[in-house]
């Protein structure tokens, strides 16, 4: 399935030279795994909409959204093996990651089990009991799969990386289109949304680096990994809220006002498009290239700040870029592509981008902190983000003036967490 480079065994160090994968080629290749998954994703659900009708879209739908929440929140797991595994370039080895991240997804798999009763008939209101099903099973595959994109991440291994994120992608495309043509219903969509995760099943029967990448060491001790894990976990929770559940926040806070008019619900719905497509340029693929920001500041932990210049410099530039483009052609985009109903001022659109770069910023100061160890403050940078977002949502003002002020100062605000977490941070 690949041909990687001789990755690092589990008893030789991460960084060894001749166990890296680190020129353009194999970074261009993550790249287009990157432009894969986002454009599977949406492909599927797109077939889903089509195929299923409103009905049915809609428990399909509520499904995807828990099942990426969780899955958000065990990107933890990645990044923070990730980090183990590129710190033992040392060729010190305290810990075997693998037994960490099963175990963490086996515990949190019973933990979507044992309280289903509790809250998956509010959830799931059609195929409730097939959906708790399908969430424990798919968290618990979910955690070898993060467990994977670390592990190869931190081995610089990035070919198999790209084969991995591909595959996640193109197994649940497969099977939308094999459900559509097969005229299945909901239930086999349901099937898909989770089906992906086991693609880390068909990387071990063809890659000999993904092999390796099972058994690889970590820097710290099983007990501080544990607990380093859990608290990305923790951060990674935090930013599945403000990243995927803004639009629900946005709706929340507008409706503690009352309930809006026919005016206000149909601008909430244009502004919840619209930041949904302006954040996808920028956060789509700098969220597959976590493990690259995560390696590279792991390599240069002794010039941290340095290391942050060019990222930040690249997501600015393009960021700027955006803004512009969106105050120009953004409101005449949206009312030629998704109808007169989705009419925003320029200046909206502008600052919806400005917000989404500011997201962007934050992810990328965020695995700074996770590179130098600073758990506590990575969690503390996006939980403060995301309360002082929904504090800018409830301001008295517009709603689209709520919703870019808390876009633009919540993630400005947790950043500026994150760089104090990296500078107070001792240099390793």
């Amino acid at each position: 399935m690949t041909t990687d480079r001789p990755a690092p065994t589990p008893d030789t160090p991460s960084g060894a030279a001749g166990g890296t994968d680190t020129d353009a080629r194999s970074l261009g290749r993550v790249t287009i795994a990157t432009l894969i998954a986002a454009a599977s994703g949406y492909l599927v659900l797109l077939l889903a909409a089509r195929h299923l009708g409103a009905i049915g879209y809609g428990v399909f739908a509520v499904f995807w959204a828990a099942y990426g929440l969780v899955t958000g929140a065990q990107n933890g797991q990645l990044q923070e093996t990730t980090r183990a595994v590129r710190a033992t370039s040392d060729g010190t080895v305290r810990s075997r990651p693998i037994l960490v991240n099963v175990g963490i997804g086996v515990g949190l798999a019973a933990l979507v089990a044992a309280t289903s009763p509790l809250w998956s008939g509010e959830v799931f209101t059609d195929e409730r009991w097939l959906s708790v099903a399908l969430l424990a099973v798919g968290v618990a595959s979910f955690a070898v799969y993060a467990h994977l994109c670390g592990a190869l991440s931190g081995m610089l291994s990035w070919s198999s990386f790209a084969v991995l994120l591909s595959v996640d992608a193109l197994i649940r495309l497969a099977g939308a289109v094999i459900a559509v043509a097969a005229g299945l219903g909901t239930t086999a969509f349901l099937i898909i949304t989770v089906i992906g995760s086991v693609s880390w099943c068909l990387l071990l029967l063809g890659s000999s680096a993904a092999r390796r990448a099972v058994g690889v060491g970590g820097d710290v001790p099983p007990r501080r990994l544990t607990a380093n894990t859990l608290t990305a976990m923790a951060a990674a929770a935090a930013s599945a809220v403000l990243v995927m559940g803004f639009p629900v926040l946005i709706n929340l806070t507008a409706n503690l006002r009352g309930t809006p008019d026919a005016d206000e619900a149909r601008l909430i719905g244009a502004l919840i498009l619209a930041v949904t497509l302006t954040r996808a340029p920028l956060l789509v693929p700098l969220n597959s290239f976590q493990g690259v920001l995560i390696s590279r500041f792991v390599d240069r932990r002794d010039r941290r700040i340095a290391a942050l210049i060019a990222p930040l410099g690249i997501v600015g530039v393009i960021g700027g870029v955006g803004i512009v483009a969106a105050w120009a052609v953004g409101p005449w985009l949206l009312r030629s592509i998704f109808g007169a109903d989705f009419d925003l001022d320029g200046y909206v659109v502008a600052l919806l981008t400005a917000g989404a770069t500011c997201l962007a910023l934050l992810t990328v100061t965020g695995a700074a902190a996770i590179a130098a160890g600073a758990h506590r403050w990575y969690a503390a940078g996006w939980w403060v983000a995301t309360l002082v977002a929904v504090g800018m949502l409830l301001i008295p003002a517009d709603v689209e003036v709520r919703t870019c002020v808390a876009l633009v100062v919540g993630p400005l605000v947790g950043l500026g967490v994150h760089v104090v977490g990296v500078l107070r941070r001792p240099a390793a």
